[in-house]
């Protein structure tokens, strides 16, 4: 079965949101110390970066003691958003026009009539995926995750943040 099928940059970028949402606000995290824990070379990962930086999911911040931070909370932050900054194209269904060009000779208006009806079946079907993203945020997922009240805070940058997760 061939289903819609998501890029390792998105499973990437939910990582880079995920230490993003647990490091210490009091320090931005360094990219190179992001690169080093996703095993991605910085030119790889910068453009990630970009792409969440664009969609003001996250937020570079320059100088000496820059890198990136979140640009808003991650109770605000929806699966949803990060899928669509990071992937192009959110269709299921090709639409190739194949249908048409298999059945047209035999009755044109039927093939169009079947085309639109199959297009219509997985609009619907990636609507409510889209929904489903749209209501989970990345909050909900690490406080479900840790069986947690509250987010923990690291200082990613660290060699060995102490993680007591």
């Amino acid at each position: 079965m061939n289903l819609l099928r998501l890029t390792r940059s998105l499973e990437q970028a939910v990582c880079i949101i995920t230490l993003l949402s647990t490091q210490d606000s009091s320090a931005p995290l360094a990219s190179d110390v992001i690169s080093e824990r996703l095993q991605v070379s910085s030119s790889y990962l910068k453009k990630i970066m970009r792409k969440l930086v664009v969609k003001e999911i996250i937020r570079s911040v320059s100088g000496n003691n820059g890198g990136f931070s979140l640009a808003k909370s991650p109770k605000k932050i929806s699966l949803l958003e990060i899928v669509e900054a990071v992937e192009s194209d959110l269709s299921s269904y090709p639409d190739t026009g194949l249908i048409k060009t298999v059945f047209g000779d035999i009755r044109k208006n039927v093939a169009s009539k079947g085309e639109r009806k199959v297009t219509e079946a997985f609009k619907k079907a990636d609507a409510a995926w889209k929904e489903v993203l749209k209501n989970r945020t990345v909050a909900d997922l690490l406080l479900e995750t840790l069986e947690q009240e509250e987010l923990p805070f690291k200082n990613w940058n660290e060699s060995r943040p102490e993680l007591n997760f």
